[in-house]
């Protein structure tokens, strides 16, 4: 399928000498807990023996191996027949056909000859030696049966969205073997599966030496094993969905409620912190009146009052007689009051995240808008970032009034299309929660 099979047969039997063996015994392409890769078959003495078959290997495919174990352990194939395969189809990485030079060349990081159809065909290049191995890997799944999405190699998505190998593979009722890719891979060919069997048995003479580089291998390990740690740790934008989930719900259970302004306010805003510590979610509102109350143009009802602790000075007159039981509201020490000077036009990446052992919040604010800006702030030694949902057209108007009454000091840390995409990156900045 990827090139003729005369190609093919001539490539590996004048680089890839081999002892003839039953291709009945080739593994499973994706390994299962009865098709797992040999202990034995490790990064280090895959590369020695690589080099035995080629003793002028390129130093940059130094790598290769170890990139078959971290990706293939990652995919769930046998990766280790995938090497072998490997071997086959680029002469150890020669790529050449005896005394000339095949049609794929070492430059293309091809490992399995992808798109490379015979005819003077070079098939696909990769930019580098990962993303090399992945297309080959990835091939090998979509010869397993399963559905790639969006492969690394055109010539893998194009088999995919053409059905190339639906009608073949629906003739197995159990999981496909190399022994079965083989057949497909260089139909009319009785040999490729011998072939790659032959390597995979001349392999077992190193696996019965010491490892001679087991770095490699513990390497490739700490990193699946970070890797694995990273995929269970919920990502920003998982966490900025159940914010906003949460905030959804204990909105339709609690809104607040409409306060007095001044024509020459802002739009009120409405605000909710999204990972604040256990102790802030217990604090009870003792000190707010059970009524909503306006200040500076914040609607807050004792709840919010509470927990945000925003007020900038004295409060607007309240729209009700204080009760003989309401203690005064603290007031917010007064800060210098920095205006936001036009930050608000640039898309800023850079902002940084809070120091190492230094408390972060993410907290949200709206006037209603689509568009989301990101509000970087410290108070009382806190980073805060406050996602601020603001209106096309007044982005500025309404972060300089925001930085004024809530955010002193503070400064725009990104500009963002919605404020979903604007949540990720603060729970990025600020993983706390």
């Amino acid at each position: 399928m990827q090139r003729s099979v005369a190609a093919i047969l001539a490539f590996a039997f004048v680089s890839a000498p081999f002892q003839l063996a039953s291709a009945a015994t080739l593994p499973e392409i994706k390994t299962s807990p009865r098709n797992t890769v040999p202990e034995c078959a490790t990064p280090g003495r895959l590369m020695e023996y690589l080099r035995s078959r080629n003793p002028d290997l390129q130093p940059r495919f130094d790598i290769v191996a170890s990139e078959y174990m971290r990706q293939g352990e990652m995919l769930g194939v046998r990766w280790d027949f995938a090497f072998y395969q490997m071997i086959l189809e680029t002469g150890s990485l020669s790529y050449r056909h005896g005394n000339r030079s095949g049609d794929v060349r070492a430059a293309q990081n091809n490992f399995a000859g992808l798109g490379a159809t015979g005819g003077g065909q070079s098939g696909e290049s990769f930019k580098d030696i990962p993303t090399g191995v992945r297309a080959h890997l990835e091939h090998l799944l979509l010869y397993s049966g399963e559905k790639l999405d969006n492969p690394v190699a055109e010539r893998t998505r194009k088999v995919q969205e053409w059905g190339v190998l639906t009608k073949w593979q629906s003739h197995f009722t159990r999981p496909i073997t190399y022994a079965d890719l083989a057949q497909q891979w260089a139909p009319g060919s009785t040999s490729y599966a011998r072939m790659l069997d032959g390597i995979a048995e001349r392999f077992v003479e190193f696996c019965e030496k010491p490892d001679p580089r087991p770095e490699l291998a513990a390497a490739v390990h700490r990193d699946l094993r970070l890797a694995e740690e990273r995929a269970q740790r919920p990502s920003g934008e998982q966490l900025a969905r159940r914010a906003i989930e949460s905030g959804k719900a204990e909105e339709s259970d609690q809104r607040a409620g409409l306060g007095a302004q001044e024509p020459t306010k802002e739009p009120p805003m409405g605000f909710k912190v999204l990972n604040a510590p256990p102790a802030a979610d217990k604090l009870v509102a003792d000190d707010a009146p059970a009524e909503p109350i306006a200040r500076n143009g914040l609607d807050a009802t004792r709840g919010d009052a509470a927990k945000l602790k925003l007020s900038t000075g004295t409060l607007s007159p309240p729209s009700r007689a204080p009760a003989a039981t309401d203690k005064p509201v603290a007031e917010k020490p007064q800060f210098k009051v920095a205006s936001a000077g036009g930050a608000a036009k640039a898309l800023v990446e850079g902002a940084p995240p809070a120091a190492a052992g230094q408390k972060c919040r993410v907290w949200t604010a709206s006037y209603g808008g689509q568009k989301a800006l990101i509000i970087r702030s410290i108070v009382d030694k806190v980073v805060n970032y406050t996602v601020l949902d603001v209106n096309e057209g007044a982005e500025k108007r309404e972060a300089d009034a925001f930085i004024a009454a809530y955010a002193k000091e503070g400064a725009i840390a990104g500009e963002y299309p919605s404020q979903a995409q604007a949540l990720d990156k603060a729970f990025e900045l600020c993983p706390e929660g």
